[in-house]
């Protein structure tokens, strides 16, 4: 009996021993191999590797401060619960990344607490007023959700709430949470990069003016070289010569990384489209924003009518090559934004109303491309339909599309004012979405394969060739969409999509930005925002109809279990050893 015991006895400790062995073996290894298990079906704590790229690069402390710590309703718990786990994520895979969370309404007295927000604003984060569904009815809370980022002498702002025209503040929040591995990813990039991509305006046929871009250039300076050129038929004024490479040839590169064509109103020589042209067959990027229709609201401030013509810029032969074709109309559509009109005067003050203007489609996605997912309404002005050309080699995404409750007008066509004293026949708009940006990406034919213009036939200037390298162009039949208002009646630019009249923020600057850094920099961080993290949100009236019974269910049956459990345990082992 003693023998048998002590068989036991050794047996109990040799597995304890091999336990204990494979414990300190896991751990060993686990010190020289990093490794993580996500088991998540949506795969939440898995980084993309663009992101572990932009952390395994970094050489000094990166430095967030959330302002999200406080007593907020529980949507805003959860997206801080989300931004920790997430800079947890980062720094993971960084030992450079430091974090807190910081109360902003902390401080002795209401004084102390408005000159924080006043800080907090001047360096670049947004105050928040949201209401919140809760028990009671709706809370009101004015937060900070943001966030301040520091590496080395650099400082960004990082605004973590996604809050979106028309959307409830459920879909707001978890739109923020989808987010914010790009956010996060994003800024480091901007911080540590060493060189800025370069982004050049086309100037010379007619195009806005600096001021009209006033505000969009002042964001792109923070992150790429920004000038202005005018091309003149200058065959460098995009190109620049390199040094021969290894076989002895000389080949053209781009001077800058993207063009921005914006709403030109004069017609471009075939020089300039030559020049166009081959800044693409070399791997240029361009976003070109064209109004192929010409219709404006400053006839409409002296008369209550307008006619819109026909514009030619001389560019559409070269846009079919690429695969699209800008259409001669315009589109009006239910979904659209206001615009103030003076409908009277009462004691010396103008009486002003706001009316639907359908020639101010809101634009949606058209597409779930990362480039416009989770994008806010884009506000057009006088925007027209794009089709696609057959063309091989070229993949054509729609980026943005007017609403099912669209209407096309032809031209020439006649604008009034009067169209807002009746309601609008539904019957009317019928026509669904009609998509009015596309990105293209692809190999792209040039325009002058077969036909070289006369006066650059005989030009040494540059190498001409006939099929571009893999590159990619967005083309948006508005030219506005990148346009500022300026502030009435101070005349000093205002931030691009945001609407003086009715005080609401358009996603025209992400829209904008979005697409520079599709073209300048590539996909990467962009293909982040495709992930699609679903926050399982609870049936809050549902919950509030069996209150008491999921009470019960999560207090008194585990407690339950554990009882039947243990009597039936009791009860097996009194009978097992009863028969012994």
């Amino acid at each position: 009996m003693n023998t048998q015991r002590k068989n036991i006895r050794k047996t109990h400790l040799m597995q304890l021993s091999l336990v204990i062995a494979v414990i300190i073996f896991v751990n060993v290894i686990g010190s020289f191999v990093f490794t993580r298990f996500d088991l998540t079906s949506e795969k939440r704590f898995t980084l993309s590797k663009a992101t572990r790229d932009i952390l395994n690069q970094l050489d000094d402390y990166v430095y967030f401060r959330v302002y999200l710590e406080g007593d907020f309703p529980a949507g805003f718990k959860n997206l801080r619960r989300e931004t920790k786990e997430m800079l947890d994520e980062f720094r993971a895979y960084s030992k450079y990344i430091d974090y807190e969370f910081i109360n902003p309404a902390d401080g002795a007295d209401a004084a102390e607490r408005n000159q924080n927000y006043q800080i907090l604003a001047e360096r670049g984060l947004k105050p928040t007023d949201l209401q919140v569904r809760t028990n009671e009815g709706t809370e009101q809370k004015i937060i900070f959700p943001g966030a301040l980022v520091n590496y080395r002498d650099k400082e960004l702002p990082i605004d973590l709430l996604d809050n979106q025209i028309n959307m409830p503040p459920e879909a707001s929040l978890n739109a923020s949470v989808q987010n914010l591995e790009f956010k996060f990813a994003d800024v480091l990039q901007k911080l540590s990069r060493l060189q800025k991509p370069a982004i050049a305006f086309i100037e010379g046929h007619g195009e806005l003016t600096e001021a009209d871009v006033f505000d969009i250039t002042q964001t792109l300076k923070d992150n790429y070289r920004v000038e202005r050129i005018t091309i003149d038929g200058n065959l460098g004024a995009l190109t620049r010569r390199s040094e021969p490479d290894k076989n002895g040839e000389i080949k053209v590169l781009t001077n800058y990384d993207a063009i921005v064509i914006a709403k030109p109103s004069l017609k471009f020589d075939e020089k300039d489209k030559f020049i166009i042209d081959q800044y693409i067959m070399y791997g240029g990027k361009v976003l070109w924003l064209l109004d192929p229709v010409q219709a404006s609201m400053d006839s409409l401030q002296t008369a209550e009518s307008t006619v819109a013509v026909d514009l030619d810029l001389n560019l559409d032969d070269q846009l079919f090559t690429y695969g699209v074709r800008l259409n001669k109309n315009l589109i009006l559509d239910l979904n659209a934004a206001a615009i103030p009109l003076r409908t009277g005067q009462v004691g010396g003050q103008a009486q002003i109303e706001f009316y639907r203007w359908f020639y101010f489609p809101l634009l949606n996605p058209a597409s779930e491309h990362p480039l416009v997912r989770n994008l806010n309404a884009v506000k057009s002005t006088f925007v027209s339909s794009i089709d696609t050309a057959m063309t091989q080699g070229i993949k054509k995404t729609p980026l943005l599309k007017t609403s099912n409750y669209s209407r096309i007008s032809g031209m020439p066509a006649l604008i009034t004012l009067t169209m807002l004293r009746d309601d609008p026949d539904p019957r009317m708009f019928n026509r669904s979405g009609q998509n009015v940006a596309y990105l293209l990406e692809g190999s792209f034919s040039s325009l002058f394969a077969n036909r070289m213009p006369p006066e650059i036939v005989e030009s040494k200037e540059i190498k001409f060739i006939d099929q571009s390298a893999k590159t990619s162009m967005i083309v948006a039949a508005d030219g506005d969409i990148i346009r500022n208002q300026f502030h009435v009646p101070k005349g000093y630019p205002l931030p691009l999509g945001y609407d003086q009249y009715t005080r609401q923020t358009y996603g025209n600057k992400d829209f904008i930005l979005n697409a520079i850094s599709y073209l300048a920099i590539g996909d990467g961080l962009i293909g982040i925002r495709s992930r699609e993290v679903k926050i399982r949100l609870l049936d809050t009236a549902r919950i509030n109809e069996a209150r008491l019974f999921w009470q019960l269910l999560n207090t008194v049956f585990p407690v339950l279990i554990v009882l039947i459990f243990g009597l039936a345990l009791s009860y097996f082992r009194k009978r097992r050893y009863t028969r012994s």
